[in-house]
Order: C-alpha cells, then structure tokens, then sequence
C-alpha cells in the first residue's frame, strides 16, 4: 500500500469497524470516534557530526577512504550538517531546517470510570523538515544529500485522565508506529564524474509525546508535543566514470564508490494544536 492510500485507509478502517450505535456520545464522557485536523510546527532535525560515508570496493561495507593517487584522503577538508555553499568549507552552509506540520486524524477513545481515558489515533500528513549533509574533497568539490518528508503516517495508542467540570479536560501520553515516504536529492559540484542514486525511499520508526484536549461539546481542542524518529537506512549514490583511472572514485574499483549518510536517524520534534469533532 502506498503512502498516499494509508492514511485514507486508516481512518476507512477505522470508522467501518464501529457500528453507528457507537458513535453516540454523552456530553460527559471522552467515549467515541472523533476526526479532525492538526497544525503546528516542526522543529529541524538532529544533524550534529553528519557525514558521508564510503564503499570503494563496492564490498556492501561502508568503511573506506575515498584516496587520491598520491594515498591522500580526497575528503580530508571535512563536513558538514546542511547544504554546502560553496566548493570549500570556508564558503560555509545553510543549515538544516523546520517548518509547517499539518495533517488530518482520526480515531476513538474509552472513559473507564470516572477519569481514565484509553483510545488510538491514526494520522497522516505533510510537513516541511529538511535535512542535509554536506562533504568536502579536495577537488575541491562539494557534495550534498539533502531528504524531506513527503507524506507521514502514523498509528498510536494514547492513555490519560479525564478532569475538571464535567470532566472537558483530558491530558495524555501516546505513543505508536510511524511510517514516512521520503524524498531525497543530491547535489555535486564534481563535473568530472557521473553520480547514480538509487532514488527516494520509505523511513519507519516512532512517534511518543504528551498532549492535552478540552472538550467543548462536540469539538475538542488541544495542543499535542511530538517525538518522531525515523529510521532512513535506504538511500545510496555511486559515483562513476568517465574519468581517468586515477581519479579516486574509481581506484579501487573500476565501477565506481557507493557513499551514504553515516547516521540512518532522521529525528525532530513537533508542537501542534489539534481540532477534531466528536460523534
């Protein structure tokens, strides 16, 4: 199933397996199915000490030196978290960034007793992290991965208590599965060699976080703060000829170097507000 098509399925599923009796709610209890929207911001992503990594041989193992004819490494200069300016680490970098969070949810909720308050979200939407590493050759040329998210799914639990006047407010934890179609880029300024990537991909982790809720007869209205860990382990470029047989790409092998991303994390925070209608 495609990205696009879970998040529709999710809440399909969802609302087909409750029966409309069940979508009565008392004006005094969180029992029932509920849908909406959430905004909000996403914060940049952790980046700190990313770097490109290396397979010269093309063994699988991304444990080389990328080295000059001279035995020098080629990638000596260095790194960097976000998308390299210039050919050289003095033209510097933009650094990786945040942005909107948005999406649609869906889901139900159990009162048990007076005040605990059982249920499962499901979501799917979009926001605009960016995420970039960037290394340095003695060329001197830059080359950069940058990847972004482009459509976020995720399935949660969430557990909390029910208080106040008519017992309207709700603060809670949650946590589940999550799963996200990522859309990568690379760029060099390497004119010499040829670079193939494998493409964009699929990252699945976590979500946990804290959130609070007031109901406000059918509508519920709430601020939710969000862990969203992904694990992008898929993403891959070879760099290849033309180029003389000296040329460090292809020393080791004459088909070429893999180079990936050292750390497979793709890791931020949100803050959002949530507005949903209660059945």
């Amino acid at each position: 199933m495609t990205m696009r098509n879970l998040a529709p399925a999710l809440l399909a599923s969802l609302t087909a397996a409750l029966a409309p009796s069940v979508f009565a709610q008392s004006s005094d209890d969180w029992t029932g199915a509920y849908a909406g929207v959430y905004a909000g911001q996403a914060q940049k992503p952790d980046g700190t000490g990313d770097r490109f990594i290396f397979d010269t041989n093309l063994d699988g193992r991304y444990n080389d030196t990328v080295t000059t004819a001279a035995g020098a490494d080629a990638f000596s200069p260095g790194s960097c978290d976000g998308v390299a300016r210039g050919p050289t680490p003095a033209s510097g970098c933009i650094g990786n960034s945040g942005g909107a969070d948005w999406g649609i949810r869906g889901g139900y909720d159990w009162q048990l007793g007076d005040n605990w308050v059982v249920g499962v979200v499901g979501e799917y939407g979009m926001n605009d992290v960016r995420d970039a590493v960037s290394s340095f050759s003695t060329t001197p040329a830059r080359y950069t991965m940058l990847r972004k998210i482009d459509g976020l799914a995720a399935l949660r639990g969430r557990l909390g208590g029910a208080f106040g006047e008519g017992s309207n407010n709700l603060v809670y934890v949650t946590a589940g599965y999550a799963t996200a179609k990522i859309e990568n880029s690379f760029f060099t300024s390497n004119g010499v060699n040829t670079f193939v990537t494998n493409g964009d991909g699929r990252a699945d982790g976590s979500q946990f976080g804290i959130g609070y809720e007031r109901r406000i007869g059918q509508i519920a209205v709430g601020l939710e703060v969000l862990r969203t860990k992904l694990n992008d382990d898929e993403y891959r470029v070879r760099a290849q000829g033309p180029a003389p047989a000296t040329n460090p790409f292809i020393r080791q092998n004459p088909a070429g170097t893999d180079m990936r991303r050292n750390d497979d994390n793709f890791n931020f925070d949100s803050v959002r507000l949530t507005a949903v209608w209660r059945f």
